[in-house]
């Protein structure tokens, strides 16, 4: 059987790679848990040690094979760790960065998979001071619905994006160390700064997040919510998958990109003004250029 170009590529580049001797990951859930399978699957990874807010979550990532041990004190694990995880939510972040700061070993780097990064960048330099060198921040563009320690997968991100924004503190070393540990992973990894990155996600991600989550609120709104929901096909189910993802994660993620949001909500409420007008006015020529140029671009990303 002929394995997929993305999967061979992968796999000869996690053969030339040292192993991670040791990863402590906070979050075993889809990010966190498919990072230590992928690397698992990679070879690319000694011992993988796990913390969280849920024991039961933990003990579950431990029986499904994505850690070795829970872990139990960070002064122990985080000594000696040679990568750091932060695969929580990203309003976690802040305290949870102060809590690792006195543990980290001088040779330790951390990164994240926060799906904003000006504000994880911000409590980088607030809690982690004069370790903040030692972070280097990360985005990866890959994910589901699904949540939880049952969600992971360790091809997850084959072919995936990750997005490194590294801060000035940041050595060459360690910046090559991370994009390693993420290609291990099977992923393509670029970098943006944190407002680039901000700015451009808060287009292509964080907007059809909040666009779908408002659809879906106001049809379970409605006293009629179960006869609309029961005609409801493929279109509907394509467009409101996202509404399925974790409100907690997304809450936070809409807060810490505040600003660039509004700016993108505000560009598609004035295009929603656009259609209004061309409805109103029975302007087929307008929707027709507006459905067109839509189509068109769509079209073009998805043959890429």
């Amino acid at each position: 059987m002929r394995l997929p170009v993305q999967l061979v590529a992968h796999c000869n580049f996690a053969m030339r790679q040292k192993p991670i001797a040791k990863v402590v990951i906070f979050g075993t859930g889809l990010i966190g848990g498919s990072f230590a399978l992928a690397l698992r699957r990679a070879n690319a990874v000694g011992e993988v040690v796990g913390f969280g807010r849920s024991s039961a979550t933990l003990e579950q990532a431990r029986q499904l094979g994505i850690i070795d041990r829970i872990g139990d004190d960070l002064a122990t694990e985080l000594g000696n760790a040679d990568l750091v995880l932060l695969a929580t939510p990203v309003g976690q972040m802040p305290e949870l960065m102060a809590r690792i700061k006195p543990h980290l070993g001088v040779h330790t780097r951390v990164t994240d998979g926060g799906s904003t990064k000006g504000d994880v960048v911000a409590a980088a330099y607030a809690n982690l001071g004069d370790k903040v060198a030692q972070f280097i921040p990360a985005h990866p563009i890959a994910g589901g619905e699904l949540s939880g320690a049952a969600a992971a997968k360790a091809d997850l991100y084959i072919g995936k994006k990750v997005v490194l924004t590294p801060v000035l503190e940041n050595s060459i070393e360690s910046v090559d160390y991370i994009r390693s540990a993420w290609q291990s992973c099977g992923a393509v990894v670029s970098e943006l700064s944190a407002q680039q990155h901000d700015e451009v996600f808060a287009a292509v991600s964080h907007l059809p997040h909040l666009l779908s989550f408002a659809l879906v609120h106001d049809l379970a709104q409605r006293d009629n919510r179960d006869q609309l929901l029961s005609f409801a096909a493929s279109g509907f189910r394509d467009f409101t998958r996202i509404a399925a993802s974790s409100p907690e994660m997304w809450r936070d993620i809409c807060l810490a990109n505040r600003d660039a949001l509004l700016d993108e909500l505000g560009s598609y409420m004035q295009e929603l003004a656009t259609i209004q007008t061309a409805l109103s006015d029975c302007d087929a020529d307008k929707l027709q250029e507006i459905f067109s140029l839509a189509r068109k671009v769509r079209g073009n990303w998805t043959q890429q």
